[in-house]
Order: structure tokens, then sequence, then C-alpha cells
């Protein structure tokens, strides 16, 4: 075995474990080095397109999840006019949309320039740092527990927390319409789980590499779908053929079945699905066509 292939796993036992070698061994298959994924040119920076400002802030006490604390940053566009509501966006896993390829604000920056999407506030927000890890796997932190849970909760945390702080500050719409909620893998499931359990705060979802598996009861979400009377929410999926396949289930087979129910029941939605893994490589190349698709029904107007 190579000493890179050594290394990468002893790094992600360090993260998990109590996973498996064969599980481990399928998380490193399904981030290779090489996608056939680029950032399109709405993703580079530009020096005409006027930056807007991105803010880090430390969340030091949680009423909903006592004893944890984390990291979110707050994005406002230079278009920002405190006179006229603004949409909302809340990335889960805040720092890495942020901060790893997609580079969300630069995005964010070309599109609202360029009036092809509303003027977007943006949240960036971090998982509790400590909690009880994953099933199964162990581990430290909260995000499982968070993200994973098919509960109101989060969207609790939230509405009350997070969006209640906001609002101080900011003028934001009132209206689900202008409001999306963002994530990878379990970060997805917490952006779906959110709108699903409050499609009267939040109608906008994009999940990249959703883990619509059995973690902590999310492989559900597909049965609830098609037995559930359609709710007001628009939702882009977005996986690939090499994403995760471990003991907790198939990532790309429960992706193609959230897309399947999401068909039977009607919902605005769209899916795409790829050759990549469980990364965000593929979600970053097609995030401004994305962003694009989730915008274009009226809610910039």
């Amino acid at each position: 075995m190579k000493q890179e292939t050594v290394n990468l796993i002893n790094i992600h036992k360090t993260i998990f474990p109590n996973a498996s070698d064969q599980d481990i061994k399928a998380f490193i298959y399904s981030k290779p080095e090489k996608e056939p994924y680029q950032l399109s040119e709405d993703s580079i920076k530009k020096d005409e397109v006027p930056e807007g400002v991105t803010t880090k802030y430390h969340l030091t006490e949680s009423r909903i999840y006592p004893g944890t604390k984390r990291d979110y940053w707050v994005y406002v566009p230079k278009q920002y006019d405190p006179a006229k509501p603004a949409c909302l966006m809340i990335f889960q896993d805040g720092a890495l949309y942020l901060f790893d390829m997609m580079q969300a604000n630069i995005p964010l920056d070309n599109l609202i320039d360029k009036k092809e999407i509303p003027v977007i506030i943006a949240l960036f927000i971090n998982a509790g740092d400590k909690g009880p890890g994953m099933p199964i796997y162990g581990g430290a932190g909260n995000r499982s527990l968070e993200y994973d849970s098919v509960s109101d909760v989060y969207s609790r945390f939230l509405i009350e927390e997070m969006m209640a702080g906001i609002k101080r500050h900011y003028n934001i719409s009132d209206n689900p319409k202008h409001k999306a909620l963002v994530g990878i893998s379990s970060g997805a499931v917490a952006a779906f789980s959110a709108a699903w359990h409050r499609p009267d705060v939040f109608g906008k979802v994009i999940c990249h590499c959703g883990s619509f598996v059995s973690i902590r009861g999310a492989d559900k979400f597909p049965e609830m779908i098609r037995k559930t009377p359609a709710k007001p929410l628009k939702v882009f999926l977005q996986s690939g053929k090499k994403d995760l396949n471990v003991i907790f289930g198939s990532w790309a087979l429960k992706n193609k079945e959230m897309a399947a129910a999401l068909e039977y029941s009607g919902y605005d939605h769209k899916f795409v699905f790829g050759k990549g893994g469980h990364s965000l490589k593929h979600g970053a190349s097609i995030f401004p066509e994305t962003l694009r698709w989730l915008w274009n029904d009226g809610s910039k107007k």
C-alpha cells in the first residue's frame, strides 16, 4: 500500500476512530485528487466587480445546542440597500463553502453584479464544536447530531438564534421564496430537513452529495416525500457515481431515490448526477448555474 494511502487512512481514522477499514477506503476512493470538473468563469474573481464584505463572528453560547461553540461568517454584497429587503442564503459547513475551492462569495459577487440573481446576504455557519460524533464511527463534534437528525431542532436553531441575530442588523425578506439553505453531505440533510420542517420560512434548498442514508433517519425522506402533500420547496440535488458507499448506505442510490420521490410528488426540482465523488468539486463547477436555476422563478423581482 502506498505511503500516501496509509497517511490518508490514518487521518480518517483520527476523525472516525471506529470506522472499518473498508469504509475508510471508501472515503478515500470517493475523494479522488483528479475529477473532470473546473470552476466556471462566473466563479473567478474579477477586479471590475464590486466585492461584498465578509465578516467573521464566533457564537459562544446556544440555547438550543447548549455547550457548543462555532464560527460563522456574514457576507453582505456591495449592492445591499438597508431600505430594501434582501434575500438570504444559509450555508451549512460554512468554512468549507467559503474557503475551499468553491469560495461561494465570488459567484455571488459576480451574479449579483450581473443582476442574474437578487441581492443576497449569506450566512456561512459551522457546526457545533462539541458533541457525540457520528453513530458507529464515533469521533467528536456536534455536526452529526445537528445535521443528520430528522427533526425541527436545527430549523429552530437557524430561525431563533442565527436568523434572529442577522435580522437585528440587516433587512431580510420574510418571503420563504427569498431564503435558501445550502449544504454538502450531512449538511445537505440539515438544509433539506430544515426546509421540510419549516417551509413557511425556507423555500429553496441546494443539496450537494446529500447523506440521505441511515445515519439518523434521513433515509426515510424519499418515503416521506411520496406520502406527504407536496410542500412549497424548490430543490436542487447533486451527486455522482463515485459518491460514498459505506455501512450507512449508498449516497448515489439514495440521491437518485430522492430525485425520483421529488419527481413523483411534483416538486420543482433539478437533479444533476455526474462522474465525481463525495466532494464539492462538481457542485462548485456548476454553482453559478445552480444559483441561476434556483433564483430564476420571479424571486429576484
